[in-house]
């Protein structure tokens, strides 16, 4: 049984959101604030963090920077709507996905388990993505759809073998900058967003519409997690 601690200050949410987590087979565990959030963690060592930004005693990403320092555990952050910068900065501090307040339970319970499935599978060697009649061999760095190889320049694999690498994982275009460091490119976060359409003009069946490479609006983008 996976075990997640949900960081809440609000009672009627993190009850409500413990609820549902228990419902679909999961442990949970409750903290009010940063500082027990942090002691539980030490702890209990849970497979994943659910944390709330707005906490009574500290800043949300504060608490996240320090969980970083100290464990690998996965984190969904939790954050008020329109609070663009906050889920920027908590992706480039290392959370793995954020939910946007007001939220369905049931989304989170999805979330959290997508965020699960993701950690097992980085955790195994995988060179090897398929996502529909797309495949990215990412030892031999050839990319494939329908049997068909795409030529891609160098920027272009590393970008998308930076995202393809994590599917359904928000990656902001800062992310996206480093994972492509050392690759000729223009410095700056717009240019990622030129090379995503290249990308998706040589990858998608229909770039209007993308199936693989999809955009976070505000954020950055993420690679299909689909079969």
């Amino acid at each position: 049984m996976k075990t997640v601690l949900v960081v809440e200050d609000e009672p009627k949410i993190a009850r409500i959101v413990s609820d549902y987590l228990e419902r679909a087979g999961f442990r949970a565990l409750q903290a009010a604030d940063g500082r027990s959030a942090l002691a539980v963690v030490q702890r209990e060592r849970p497979d994943l963090v659910i944390l709330d930004l707005g906490l009574p005693d500290a800043d949300g990403l504060d608490v996240l920077r320090r969980l970083r320092e100290r464990s690998p555990t996965p984190v969904v952050v939790l954050t008020a709507r329109g609070e663009e910068s906050d889920r920027i900065v908590g992706l480039e501090l290392g959370a793995d996905d954020y939910v946007v307040k007001p939220f369905s339970p049931k989304e989170v319970v999805a979330r959290v388990r997508a965020v699960l499935r993701r950690t097992e599978r980085s955790a195994a060697p995988a060179p090897v993505i398929r996502a529909g009649d797309l495949t990215v061999d990412l030892e031999r760095m050839r990319v494939t759809a329908a049997d068909r190889t795409i030529e891609l320049t160098r920027t272009e694999l590393a970008l998308l073998a930076a995202l393809a690498r994590q599917p359904g994982r928000v990656l902001t275009r800062g992310q996206l900058l480093d994972a492509i460091h050392g690759v000729e490119v223009e410095s700056y976060e717009r240019a990622i967003d030129a090379h995503v359409k290249n990308l998706r003009r040589k990858i998608e069946p229909d770039p209007r519409r993308p199936r693989y490479i999809l955009t976070a609006h505000g954020v950055g983008y993420r690679f299909a997690d689909v079969e």
